[in-house]
């Protein structure tokens, strides 16, 4: 059954054209009919609510256990500061977030990293859109890893696609928490979305192309 929270958060990314409907290819070169797009949201109410969504979340999962946030470039750094914000005013969490740039800055302070700087036992949380094959999560622990010998302990992100990673038989979310040891908490799965769509009849003829990619890419 879909709860009302997950079903509110579905119309929410529709509202914002971020959780769309068509023929998409992902990262992965998969062909999907749906797509999610956290760079379409564009508005101040948008990302405060976004942020609320994240927030609760986290307080439901982790609640104040962890040091700092990371938000990777370049979608995660609206999610971070979003969360961060929502965190604080919501649920009195104060923590420090923090980003990398893609290109390393070779003036003033230098570096790849904005905000936070993360110290060594730091308990971090990665803050993203999506995972679909765990190529993002694979280029960013090596740049958290290079700051301070932090831990890495759980990732929140919109939508778990459940898709098939490297290794047939498990999901890229399985294979991110088998190899770095991180918990991976979603807002909204695949099933979830597809449960939403069979209870509107204007979705009908979305129903078979859902299926027929999560019988090919899908693991549950």
């Amino acid at each position: 059954m879909l709860s009302a929270a997950k079903k509110e958060f579905i119309e929410f990314m529709m509202s914002a054209d971020v959780l769309r409907f068509g023929d998409f290819t992902t990262k992965s070169g998969r062909k999907t009919p749906y797509f999610v797009n956290t760079g379409n949201y564009k508005t101040g109410m948008q990302n405060s609510r976004l942020g609320e969504f994240y927030a609760a979340l986290v307080k439901e999962t982790v609640g104040d256990d962890f040091d700092a946030m990371f938000g990777p470039a370049y979608k995660g750094i609206p999610l971070a500061t979003s969360v961060s914000g929502a965190l604080a005013r919501n649920y009195g969490i104060d923590k420090p977030f923090f980003f990398n740039r893609k290109e390393a800055k070779d003036h003033g302070e230098g570096g790849n990293i904005v905000g936070y700087k993360p110290q060594d036992g730091d308990r971090v949380i990665i803050i993203e859109d999506v995972i679909t094959a765990g190529t993002a999560i694979r280029e960013t622990m090596p740049v958290l890893k290079s700051c301070a010998d932090v831990k890495v302990t759980d990732m929140f992100i919109s939508v778990n696609r459940c898709e098939v990673g490297q290794n047939p038989g498990k999901t890229a979310v399985m294979e991110v928490g088998e190899e770095f040891g991180i918990k991976v908490h979603a807002l909204v799965t695949v099933q979830d979305i597809r449960e939403y769509l069979a209870d509107k009849a204007e979705y009908a003829h979305l129903l078979p192309l859902m299926d027929a990619y999560m019988k090919q890419y899908c693991v549950f």
